[in-house]
C-alpha cells in the first residue's frame, strides 16, 4: 500500500506555517507516498450544522491554512510524492480560477497532482463566499465541465447555468495528460452516482480507533459506484479509491496501521493517507507519528 499524510494545515499543526515545507521534505524522506490538504474556511461560533454528525465545530478548525498555497509549497520542496486534495470545496470557487490554480500546481509539481473535490457541509461557509448552498451539487457538476474543457481544449469556452468562460486561449495545460486524476468525496447516493459518471475515483474515510468495517466503508459503496459506471458505459475497473484515515487523539500508530492493513487486505485499497490533525500537537510529533506508521506498515 502507498501511504501518505496530510500537510500541517489545521489546528495546532498550523500555528507555525514556516514548518510546512520542512514537514513536506521530511515526510518524503521518510517514505511517504503522498501529501494532502483539505479545505476549511470558518469555525462558526453558532454553527447551523456541526461537524461529522455533531452540533459543534472542532477547535482545530479555528486555524486553517490555504490549501493551494500549501500544495504549491509542497510542490516546490519535494520531488517524488503525489500531492492531493481531500477535498477542495469546488462550489466556493469560480471554475476558471480553480482551473488556473490546479493547473499551476500540477505544472509546478511535474504532474504529481491528485484533484479531490467535494461540496462541503457548512452553511456559514457558503454564506461567507456568497454562494447558495442549495446549488452546490449543480455547481460541482458545472465545475467539472469547466475543468475538463480548460484541461483538454484550446480555445476554451463555457456557457452554463452559473458561469461563463468566454472563448479564450489557454495555452498552459497540466503536465498530466489528458488531465490530473479527479476524485470525488461524498457518501449519499447522489454523490456516489456522480463518482460513477464523472470521476476517476472515490474518497472514503476511516476514523480509528473507532470500529472499521472495510465491507461497509469501502467495498459496498465501491461496488455500487462500479455498477453505475458500467451502466453509464464506463470501465468500472478504471475507478480508483484512496482512503482517508482520520485518527482521533486517542489513536495509536498500531490503531492506524490496523485500519490500513485491513483496508488493503479486505477492500483492495492500494493508496491511503493519514491526517494527524487530532493526533499530533506539533510538526515534530506529526513526523514521528508518520515514521511510526510507515515503519509498522512496512512502507519504508
Amino acid at each position: 500500500m502507498r501511504i501518505g499524510f496530510a500537510l500541517p494545515q489545521f489546528g495546532a499543526l498550523a500555528h507555525h506555517p514556516e514548518d510546512v515545507a520542512r514537514f513536506a521534505r521530511q515526510a518524503e524522506e521518510l517514505g511517504a507516498a503522498s501529501l494532502w490538504v483539505g479545505d476549511r474556511l470558518l469555525a462558526p461560533v453558532r454553527p447551523t450544522v456541526g461537524y461529522a454528525g455533531t452540533d459543534t465545530i472542532p477547535p482545530e478548525f479555528r486555524v486553517a491554512l490555504d490549501p493551494f498555497a500549501l500544495l504549491a509549497t509542497a510542490a516546490a520542496v519535494t520531488e517524488r510524492v503525489q500531492l492531493g486534495s481531500n477535498v477542495i470545496n469546488a462550489p466556493w470557487y469560480p471554475p476558471a480560477v480553480l482551473a488556473r490554480s490546479l493547473t499551476t500546481i500540477d505544472a509546478l509539481s511535474a504532474g504529481r497532482l491528485l484533484v479531490g473535490l467535494g461540496t462541503g457541509w457548512s452553511p456559514e461557509e457558503y454564506e461567507a463566499v456568497n454562494v447558495p448552498m442549495g446549488e452546490r451539487g449543480r455547481r460541482l457538476d458545472e465545475t467539472l465541465d469547466v475543468l475538463t474543457a480548460w484541461w483538454t481544449t484550446n480555445p476554451v469556452e463555457h456557457r452554463g447555468e452559473h458561469w461563463t468562460v468566454p472563448a479564450s486561449h489557454i495555452d498552459l495545460k497540466p503536465a498530466t495528460r489528458p488531465h490530473p486524476p479527479v476524485y470525488l468525496g461524498g457518501f449519499v447516493p447522489t454523490a456516489l452516482r456522480r463518482v460513477a459518471r464523472r470521476a476517476d475515483g472515490w474518497l472514503p474515510i476511516a476514523v480509528p480507533p473507532g470500529p472499521f468495517d472495510p465491507e461497509a466503508a469501502v467495498v459496498r459503496p465501491m461496488r455500487r459506484i462500479r455498477e453505475t459506471a458500467e451502466r453509464e458505459g464506463r470501465d468500472p475497473a478504471a475507478l480508483d479509491v484512496i482512503l482517508r484515515v482520520n485518527p482521533t487523539s486517542a489513536a495509536t500508530a498500531e490503531d492506524i496501521v490496523t485500519v490500513l492493513t485491513r483496508a488493503e487486505a479486505e477492500a483492495g485499497v492500494r493508496h491511503a493517507f493519514v491526517d494527524l490533525t487530532y493526533a499530533a500537537k506539533d510538526v515534530d510529533q506529526a513526523l514521528e507519528q508518520a515514521r511510526r506508521v510507515l515503519d509498522r506498515a512496512g512502507a519504508r
